[in-house]
């Protein structure tokens, strides 16, 4: 071979390919300085935008809870990057979150990545606006009114006590405590938000609704992905994973529409699906199945997904504390619920009211794990924050984790002390160091349920069952919700003791 093409041969090789790396990247700095309001004297916020299209979205996802820290370590409380597809601020702080969460139809609005808007679809709640969203969440909120509530005490007391015999009769090789607060989880959901008797007949029996909670860790685990729908993406594997739920609930979703045509009226407890279906008839608007489908989808994702999450941290501080365990049990003998003599007693919600300590032990649990890590927004406007621009058009994230990490009114932070939320404390002070429903307009509409749901799993816990951690501490991941890398190994044994 000559010298000639020697020379084109090294050219093809190695002079191409970095001088097209080095053009994208030229281009891509170009982008980044150009998407700045030149109309705006202010200054980005200081941070990094990544490599050309990618952004730093693999690190993020790869890395999360370490890529997040050496972010604020650096940058402080409000950072630039680029993530999925997008230029990004990254907003965390009390002072600043107030702003994001007080600032809808104002300053900002809701826009979750490309993938979260592709596999959850245009109906759901999550990504409808102004009236639309106002009038669907003034209809599922329904479904979470004290008095529905209290329809669903005896439904998810009964679930968890089943759940538990199970747990107990696991004996000395125990289980992994998430997958199966998972299962237990999905079960409520689809009992109380949907109406469904899973293991029926009706919904397809135990294999099918095994085979709905694979597709729904399927969905969640690709839910945040690159916009990329090419076969074996992680966008491609959600949306093929929640066509199977689709189909799946749309068999419940007509069988719903058949059992509401013909019987009569069952009392005032209606489920989520049902207010949605009773809604558009009453309107005389022809029922949408693609828009039941995607908020059924979103019902059980949100009503199953976050308190698996929270019920898992639950049994895992409970478990590394005894002496918090101890005092929740105090407070569930003081309203008589712990006498052996008494373990049939019924739980209704004035009794939960009562369980002020167990609340405190919550929301402390959620404190330091709050199940949903952030939120996601997108300037309507260029506007000023803290001495910074926030340029139209980029997405703002708003972090829960690490405002409630940089909180000044928590002290010892990484401690779990459920007393700094007893009402009279000083640390139970600010309305934005704590938001783990988020807040404003767009607060988390099952809260309340949540809360009940929580509370009564406590409480059964507690008074049925001692556990053992089988691997100590357990090391906490997001994806996208905070679960422990482990699956939580524990061994569940009778609590046959009386305090």
């Amino acid at each position: 071979m000559g010298l000639p093409a020697l020379l084109a041969s090294a050219l093809c090789t190695f002079v191409l390919p970095l001088l097209l790396f080095l053009a994208a990247t030229k281009l891509w700095y170009l982008y980044c300085v150009s998407s700045r309001d030149r109309s705006c004297a202010l200054p980005l916020p200081p941070g990094t935008m990544g490599f050309p299209f990618f952004g730093e979205t693999l690190q993020m996802v790869l890395q999360r809870r370490k890529f997040l820290q050496m972010k604020r370590r650096k940058y402080g409380f409000i950072y630039k990057t680029h993530l999925f597809g997008r230029p990004t601020v990254r907003v965390m702080g009390a002072d600043n979150v107030r702003r994001i969460l007080l600032g809808e139809h104002r300053l900002v609005a809701v826009q979750w990545p490309a993938s979260v808007r592709t596999i959850l679809g245009a109906g759901c709640l999550s990504n409808l606006h102004d009236s639309s969203h106002k009038q669907r969440k003034k209809v599922i909120m329904q479904a979470f009114n004290r008095e529905a509530l209290q329809c669903y005490v005896p439904v998810i007391a009964e679930e968890v006590g089943s759940c538990l015999e199970q747990w107990l009769s696991c004996g000395e090789r125990g289980l992994l405590v998430y997958p199966e607060v998972k299962r237990l989880m999905f079960r409520i959901a689809m009992r109380i938000l949907l109406g469904c008797e899973p293991g029926s007949a009706a919904s397809g029996g135990e294999e099918d609704e095994q085979q709905l909670v694979e597709a729904f860790e399927e969905m969640t685990r690709n839910l945040f992905s690159l916009p990329i729908d090419v076969p074996f993406s992680g966008l491609y594997r959600g949306v093929k994973a929640r066509n199977l739920i689709h189909a799946r609930i749309e068999e419940n979703i007509r069988a719903k529409i058949r059992r509401l045509g013909v019987e009569e009226p069952q009392g005032d407890c209606k489920d989520a699906l049902q207010l949605l279906i009773e809604h558009s008839w009453e309107r005389g608007e022809r029922l949408d199945m693609q828009a039941l489908k995607e908020s059924s989808t979103e019902l059980l994702f949100g009503g199953h997904e976050t308190t698996a999450s929270a019920a898992t941290s639950l049994i895992a501080y409970l478990g590394l504390h005894p002496h918090v365990l101890h005092k929740v049990r105090e407070e569930i003998k003081s309203q008589g619920l712990l006498c052996k003599s008494n373990q049939g007693s019924k739980l209704d919600m004035a009794t939960l009211e009562q369980l002020k300590y167990t609340g405190c032990v919550i929301k402390e649990t959620l404190r330091l794990n709050p199940p949903v890590p952030g939120g996601f927004r997108v300037a309507l406007k260029t506007f000023e924050l803290n001495g910074y621009q926030i340029p139209k058009g980029w997405n703002v994230i708003y972090s829960i984790c690490d405002t409630h990490d940089v909180a000044d009114n928590f002290t010892s932070k990484e401690e779990f002390n459920p007393d700094r939320f007893i009402p009279s404390h000083p640390e139970d002070s600010s309305r934005f160091t704590f938001i783990p429903f988020g807040g404003g307009p767009r607060s988390c509409v099952g809260k309340e349920f949540a809360k009940v749901l929580l509370k009564i799993f406590t409480v059964e816990l507690a008074r049925h069952c001692d556990w053992q951690l089988l691997n100590g501490p357990p090391t906490m991941k997001t994806s996208p919700t905070v679960y422990p890398v482990d699956n939580l190994p524990a061994r569940f044994t009778h609590f046959r003791g009386d305090i």
